[in-house]
């Protein structure tokens, strides 16, 4: 008996070790450099360990084949290719996008499966079409006031903070004004974001961006999600959204209104039922997409999650760089002056493109901290890759290190130093247009790009026309990403001092 569940237990490791390591060879069969698999975690254990985040990941395997356009790797026991030459990332970003339209994360379209940021190719085209409109320079400047609005009430409450204490979490202040933001211009909700309880958003907060094993579940065995109709999401999220749709649908009598928000335009796709999908070529048949209430939750949800944490932490890595540099903050609190003396204090849409070194410290931020640190496509047929001999299979998936662009001395020399110079106009030429992705590029970039920086510009304006900000004894100078977080997040708090002017 114990010969006998010896020889049963080595079949079954036996079994296994060669289930976990099946694909190993593939990219070696193929000729393509890439780093040794480790069994079951492929390329992945680190980030699935939660020692690093997968962004991390993606940019060390960058980092160790400079001299390579392509690299073989592993997620998890899925081959994928890492590509690093910019031209062929453009050819399969814009050139051959309508081979490239899927994320390549599929699960149940069910609750917030059908959202504009995961859906597949047919349905994304269908819900943009009737999103991009939300960002037109007409829509943002509807929102202005409230943009301004909340800006202010923000500097009331810094202002009542530092008389406390001047010193202050950076990334959880400016967070208070982007919740402030998102659910006002998105849902036209006036919450109290500054004063009064807001746990259930913080929790909101916690359940989007903390990594759980969905996505690796998804890479040992691709599709299995959508196959056995799992979400990627925790339920408790799909009930808030319901409920908060619910809400705004009942003060707004299921109709429009006049604010001509994210929440009108919902309710203006609810009442008309169903969208057409826009067609790739003029001989497709007409396709639509159904309004249905789970399509609505999705999307309030993807707007929620975009237009919340993104701005905050981008502005909090802004402002932690200002206090530990005062001659870019100074520079930039000058020309913050000189706008708002032209402007008679005041914050308008129109204006805002003077305001060039302000652009200048705004792209360097989203340089260093790029909130989604990788992009992802899948192939939607085989794909001969330009300049070298690899084909992309069939729904495979290939993936670009945004950090890993981001930092490589090719394009920004010294990539650890902060220095908005890297995006003066002349150098901004001079450099290939796709070593900068912070909101991706081509047809799928990020749709509320806009929205986010008009949205953190008001806030920045504001804040540095009223305080200063300083290193501080609890200033930490380094830090390294949240493990536990899915965008980019310091694993330290950013302590800065923050006083009156």
């Amino acid at each position: 008996m114990v010969f006998l569940t010896v020889v049963i237990l080595a079949v079954v490791v036996s079994v296994l070790y060669y289930y976990f390591t099946r694909t190993f060879s593939y990219w070696k069969d193929r000729y393509v450099t890439g780093l040794k698999p480790t069994p079951f975690f492929g390329n992945m254990y680190r980030s699935t360990m939660r020692y690093d985040t997968m962004g991390v990941v993606f940019k060390n395997i960058y980092e160790s084949f400079p001299g390579e356009k392509v690299v073989g790797m592993f997620r998890m026991t899925t081959p994928t290719l890492l590509v690093r030459d910019l031209d062929i990332l453009k050819d399969i970003l814009v050139k051959d996008f309508d081979n490239f339209v899927d994320r390549g994360l599929e699960f149940s379209k069910e609750g917030l499966g059908q959202n504009l940021f995961h859906s597949d190719g047919e349905t994304w085209r269908g819900l943009r079409s009737r999103f991009s409109p939300i960002f037109t320079n007409s829509k943002l400047k509807n929102m202005m006031y409230l943009l301004n609005d909340r800006a202010d009430k923000f500097v009331d409450y810094v202002s009542e903070m530092i008389a406390t204490t001047p010193e202050q979490d950076i990334h959880g202040l400016v967070q208070k004004y982007t919740m402030s933001t998102i659910t006002g211009c998105a849902f036209g909700l006036d919450i109290d974001t500054f004063r009064g309880d807001v746990q259930t958003l913080k929790r909101i907060d916690k359940e989007i961006f903390t990594p759980n094993y969905a996505v690796e579940f998804d890479m040992m065995f691709p599709g299995v999600l959508k196959k056995l109709n799992m979400s990627a999401f925790p339920a408790y999220l799909g009930k808030f959204f319901k409920e908060l749709v619910e809400t705004v649908t009942t003060q707004r009598n299921g109709k429009p209104s006049n604010r001509k928000d994210f929440m009108d335009l919902i309710l203006e796709m609810k009442n008309r039922k169903q969208i057409e999908i826009v067609k790739k070529h003029g001989d497709e048949e007409t396709r639509t997409i159904e309004i249905t209430n789970d399509v609505i939750e999705a999307q309030a949800f993807v707007f929620y999650a975009g237009g919340y944490e993104t701005s905050a932490s981008t502005m909090g890595f802004m402002l932690y760089h200002l206090a530990l540099d005062t001659k870019i903050q100074d520079r930039l609190r000058n020309e913050i002056d000189e706008y708002l003396e032209r402007h008679s204090d005041k914050i308008e849409l129109d204006t805002l493109n003077e305001l060039q070194y302000l652009d200048q410290v705004f792209s360097e931020t989203l340089r260093m901290y790029p909130i989604v640190d990788s992009l992802q496509r899948k192939a939607g047929n085989d794909y001969k890759l330009p300049e070298v001999e690899v084909t992309i299979a069939k729904d495979q998936v290939v993936i670009a290190s945004v950090s890993g662009i981001h930092h490589d001395e090719k394009y920004y020399p010294e990539p650890e130093k902060f220095d908005p110079e890297r995006f003066s106009p002349e150098n901004v030429a001079a450099r290939h247009p796709f070593a900068y992705l912070p909101f991706g590029l081509g047809p799928r970039h990020c749709i509320g790009m806009r929205f986010a920086r008009v949205q953190s510009w008001v806030c920045i304006i504001r804040l540095l026309s009223k305080f200063r900000l300083e290193a501080g004894k609890n200033t930490v100078r380094s830090f390294s990403n949240n493990p536990y977080r899915v965008v980019i997040a310091p694993n330290k708090t950013l302590y800065v001092n923050v006083y009156p002017r």
